[in-house]
């Protein structure tokens, strides 16, 4: 099991005790443009996926870890691996803090920081991306105070309430390679 430890958080493999937090999230329409969610997770579904969860990065090509405070086992967010691309070095990664009152704590801070420091000593990655909304002001934020850069913008990328909306490329490399 992965285990990666901060101050005030750590982070986590999926368990089976994990379905009804995962079932809420991934069916939480407000957070499907980010996701690129476009129809509803059964129970079934979200159960033979934590099924699989343990499957190595290098197999299943992505990596979700339950984000924990220090002081409980309950999930309060879900932070991602995703494209892994172990010959050319690079992922994708995404974060989603569940409820608003566990938002603005350092909760997304602390979590990014532990996943980037595993993703570029453990993993070995040359490079971390981040797709983002660009009316996400809190992801804006958090991954430019870690030196991700804007490299582009897709233009009319994602259709949400009636409407095209631009989408941000953020890049991380990792200069101590």
């Amino acid at each position: 099991m992965i285990t990666l430890k901060g101050e005030n958080i750590y982070l986590r493999a999926l368990e089976p005790e994990d379905l009804d937090f995962v079932f809420t999230i991934e069916n939480n329409e407000e957070i499907w443009e980010v996701s690129n969610t476009q129809t509803p997770y059964s129970r079934f579904l979200i159960h033979q996926y934590l099924e699989n969860a343990h499957q190595d990065i290098y197999i299943a090509k992505q990596l979700r870890l339950a984000i924990c405070k220090n002081d409980t086992f309950e999930a309060i967010g879900l932070i991602d691996l995703f494209d892994f691309d172990p010959k050319n070095k690079r992922a994708g990664i995404g974060i989603v803090i569940q409820n608003q009152i566990d938002r603005n704590q350092g909760v997304g801070k602390e979590s990014l920081a532990l996943l980037i420091n595993y993703s570029f000593k453990q993993l070995d990655l040359h490079q971390l991306y981040a797709n983002i909304g660009v009316d996400n002001e809190p992801s804006l934020k958090l991954f430019t105070t870690f030196g991700f850069q804007k490299i582009g913008t897709k233009k009319d990328w994602n259709y949400s309430n009636h409407r095209f909306n631009d989408e941000y490329m953020f890049q991380l490399i990792n200069t101590t390679q």
